[in-house]
Order: structure tokens, then sequence, then C-alpha cells
């Protein structure tokens, strides 16, 4: 695969005080050949007129009511023409302007069907105060019964998935990605290679976290996911992750130092 073109899609709605940094950190990526896709749920807060106001720095942009997020990512695959694909959410950025470039060439110089590395979690005040790093590199695919996956910002995989094995599944309220890779890792052993470096920075408050409600429909979708494609678990394997999750949080300043040494 020579100079792969990779789609990047951005969902919004609403987002108009996020969105212009999501859409800048694609923009200053070195790699060359991206198709870079933004759908938005009819917004009424100005996100249309930001995004507009990019011109044809942006390949295609829709904007139209949809059914979530799941159902707005899902119709951009569906325009997509990439090689490859992943996504970056409307309120959060790039770690670096090499991100994709690292992607493009771990596609390149391998034979592969996926990558997928790690991610940042930063204080929604303060953007440069790291609270948690997320590190894919301990996953492996039986640790999917326990309610872990690859940090979802961070994988990218050959478009033609989708059409061989399907989209997201849209009636999923929060766990929709969780199943995906779980289908895509798990059930059909796609090849994939783990990267150790930071995709994105993420803001903290997003949907599967912003409360305890939130939580406990994520670990029934989870439930409900490893059922669907075959991986026996329980409950109890599902919160065995959050006592996992504590190292997560105290390595993160200790990330941030490392990070901030390079």
């Amino acid at each position: 695969m020579n100079n792969p073109v990779i789609t990047v899609i951005t969902v919004s709605h609403n987002s108009a005080a996020t969105i212009s940094g999501t859409i800048d950190s694609v923009m200053c990526q070195t790699y060359p050949h991206i198709e870079y896709i933004v759908i938005d749920g009819a917004s009424t807060d100005g996100t249309v007129e930001i995004v507009k106001s990019y011109g044809s720095k942006i390949s295609k942009f829709l904007t139209e009511p949809d059914n979530g997020i799941y159902d707005a990512i899902n119709k951009g695959i569906a325009i997509s023409t990439g090689d490859i694909l992943g996504i970056v959410n409307s309120d959060d950025v790039f770690y670096d302007r090499q991100v994709i470039a690292k992607v493009a060439e771990t596609f390149i110089e391998n034979d592969i069907d996926a990558v997928y590395g790690d991610a940042i979690f930063v204080s929604s005040e303060n953007t440069s105060r790291i609270v948690r790093y997320y590190s894919s590199g301990a996953f492996r695919p039986g640790r999917f019964r326990f309610g872990f996956m690859p940090a979802h910002p961070s994988f990218y995989v050959k478009r033609d998935f989708f059409e061989k094995l399907g989209y997201y599944k849209p009636d999923y309220k929060i766990a929709a990605d969780f199943e995906l890779l779980l289908r895509f890792i798990y059930v059909n052993r796609l090849r994939s290679q783990y990267l150790e470096m930071p995709f994105v920075s993420m803001r903290r408050g997003g949907v599967s976290n912003k409360s305890l409600k939130s939580n406990i429909t994520l670990n029934s979708e989870i439930l409900r996911a490893c059922r669907e494609n075959g991986l026996r678990t329980g409950y109890f394997f599902i919160y065995l992750k959050y006592f996992f999750k504590i190292f997560e949080f105290l390595g993160g300043s200790r990330k941030h130092d490392k990070i901030a040494s390079r």
C-alpha cells in the first residue's frame, strides 16, 4: 500500500466552543493524503458556520438531523472514499502534527488491517493538564470480556472492512464503539498493530463517563455486545476493569512528565 488516502471523520452537534481546535489539528497534519469529513447533527449554535468557514479545506460536509453519534459516524463512513479510516471527535484534537503520517507509515510498512495506540484525557477547564493516560499497550483480544478495548479514537482500519463486517450499531447508546472493535478484532481476527504513542487529547466529560447512570448503561451494553458476539463474560468481570483504571489515573502525571520531556 503506497501513499494511502486516510479518511478522518468528525461528527458534531452544537460544538461551536471546540470544533475549531479539532479542525485545525486535522489541517496541520503533515501527511498530505487526507480526506476530511465533518458530519453535523443540524447544530444551532454556530457550529455550521464555523465548519463552512474552512471552505474546500474540508473534503465533505453534511449537516442534517441524525439519530445519535453512531448514526452520524455511519453517514461519514458511507460517503468516505479513503483507503484507511479513523475518527476524531469534535471536542478532541490530534496530539501532534505527525499522527496521521505515523499511521500511514505503519500501514505502508506492515501487512496489517488496523492500528491503534494511546489517548490522553485532559481537564475540560485546563487542557494542558493530563488527568488520565489511556494506554492500549496491555490490550489483548481476550480482555474484551473485562470491558477493555483499545482507545477508540486511536483506531484506524482499512475502510473496506466496514462493508465486509458492518458499520456501528446505532441502537447502542454508548458502547457501539466497543461492539465494533470486539466484532472486528476479536470475532474476525483483524491483523492489528499497536503504536506506543498518544493519538489524541480528549476532554473529560464524554457521554460514557458523565454520570453513574451513563456508566451503568455502558456496562450493560458491553455485556450485550459480548453476548451478541459469542464472548462469555458477566458483570463481575466487567466491573473489575475499574480496579485497573485506578493505575491509569495514578500513572497520568508520570506519563505527562515523560511526554513533556520529549
